[in-house]
């Protein structure tokens, strides 16, 4: 699997970029900012759809610019929607804020995102916003806002219906039961392992 991780705006929000090495075909998960950049980094692939973890403009800040430069879909669970429309709440986390385009795709828990032979299982696990979602691959999994390197995310930015104790129990029922050694790439910071997390993570114990 071709994968590049990139650092993008004031948010250090991880965007993730991940490929099929036969086809050469692509996904971006979460294109928070430095629209330029991520298509630098992307350019040796046909990227074929932006999938959101969740609908903050942090993560999908490039979105607009993106579609603008080649034709791709876009995609994020249905109770998020909403969120993308939010001039509001990106004024309040800071952000510059252009409104991006519908969606493409609305996705629900179980949904499989594919793109030849690279396949991303959907995870539904409410808590940061109603409709976060994490995405599991081959031994990894995407977790956006949901999980970090020894944390959580937050539940309190208004209009995502961000719940703390749904939260916890989204990561406790969802994500805890998967193999130790999965890798977890999370939506900010450096990446973990669930061993890791189930063992540490101050928030879990």
């Amino acid at each position: 699997m071709i994968f590049k991780k990139l650092e993008v705006g004031p948010f250090a929000t991880n965007c993730y970029i991940i490929g099929s090495e036969s086809s050469c075909q692509g996904i971006i998960i979460d294109p928070g900012d430095e629209a330029k950049r991520i298509l630098n980094e992307a350019r040796d692939l046909d990227i074929k759809i932006i999938v959101l973890t969740h609908g903050h403009s942090d993560h999908t800040a490039a979105i607009k610019e993106l579609k603008k430069a080649i034709t791709l879909s876009v995609a994020i669970h249905t109770d998020d929607v909403n969120i993308l429309k939010q001039r509001l709440l990106g004024m309040f986390m800071g952000t510059s804020f252009q409104t991006p385009p519908p969606p493409d795709r609305l996705l629900n828990d179980g949904d499989i995102v594919s793109v030849r032979s690279l396949q991303l299982k959907v995870i539904h696990t409410p808590g940061h916003s109603r409709g976060s979602i994490c995405l599991l691959g081959d031994g990894i999994l995407f977790s956006g806002d949901t999980l970090f390197n020894c944390g959580v995310g937050r539940s309190d930015l208004p209009g995502s219906g961000g719940n703390h104790q749904q939260l916890i129990e989204s990561i406790r029922n969802r994500l805890l039961v998967l193999d130790d050694d999965t890798k977890v790439y999370p939506g900010h910071g450096p990446e973990t392992t669930i061993g890791t997390e189930r063992r540490g993570n101050p928030f879990l114990v």
